[in-house]
């Protein structure tokens, strides 16, 4: 069975609703899934070169990157992430460039096999963001290999 891990930052908790959806969209292709707050993961020891995919989100807040994020990025250019699967997403008010960024920052500098674009959203809840969520998801586990 695939594995995934979505790592998002928050500050008002959108990102994360966002997170848990694309969650349920990979669930849906039998892939087994992880949510994970930035904020926990200096604890956890996290290997993230044992996942098959990885899934980044923050928010984006006065045009900026939740530091958190930010700051996980410099870590995680330390593993091997190259080939993998990602994603990229972020909840916005107004902008959104966090999940560009993200995005990038994941298919430039990590080198990875990145999902067609990133998710941006003004929340899950509105204007068909879970539907939308979910779809994403689904895109994720379809590279890797699942029919959904």
């Amino acid at each position: 069975m695939s594995r995934a891990i979505i790592i998002y930052a928050t500050r008002k908790n959108a990102t994360k609703s966002i997170a848990e959806i694309i969650g349920e969209g990979l669930r849906f292709g039998g892939i087994e899934v992880t949510v994970m707050n930035v904020a926990d993961v200096e604890k956890s020891q996290l290997d993230l070169e044992s996942y098959d995919a990885v899934l980044l989100g923050a928010p984006t807040y006065h045009g900026e990157m939740h530091s958190g994020m930010k700051t996980f990025l410099f870590l995680a250019e330390k593993a091997n992430l190259e080939g993998k699967v990602g994603g990229a997403f972020g909840a916005y008010g107004w902008s959104g460039e966090s999940a560009g960024r993200i995005y990038d920052t994941m298919k430039n500098i990590f080198k990875m096999d990145m999902a067609g674009g990133p998710l941006m959203l003004k929340s899950a809840f509105i204007g068909g963001g879970v539907q939308m969520a979910q779809s994403y998801g689904k895109e994720i586990a379809r590279k890797l290999g699942a029919s959904v």
